[in-house]
């Protein structure tokens, strides 16, 4: 999986475990535009800088730790090479 689907999903997994409803109230917690974050949720984006992720880990009420405290990115599972 790219490292680009395994952020997506992870946004989205835990959109639905902090029960935010929408892109749009994710968006108006971490203070991004809607373009941004459904850019980087469908994996339109190019790239991702820490300051944006570190927003979106806000406005999910979780740190950059635990975002990336998942097996969706464990090495063996992230086609990065």
């Amino acid at each position: 999986m790219t490292l680009k689907r395994a952020i997506g999903l992870r946004i989205s997994n835990l959109m639905v475990k902090n029960k935010i409803p929408s892109q749009y109230a994710l968006c108006k917690k971490a203070g991004l535009t809607e373009s941004t974050l459904r850019n980087i949720i469908n994996e339109n984006n190019e790239t991702i800088n820490i300051l944006t992720l570190i927003r979106i880990c806000d406005g999910l009420n979780t740190t950059i730790q635990e975002f990336l405290n998942d097996d969706l990115f464990k090495r063996d599972n992230l086609d990065i090479d």
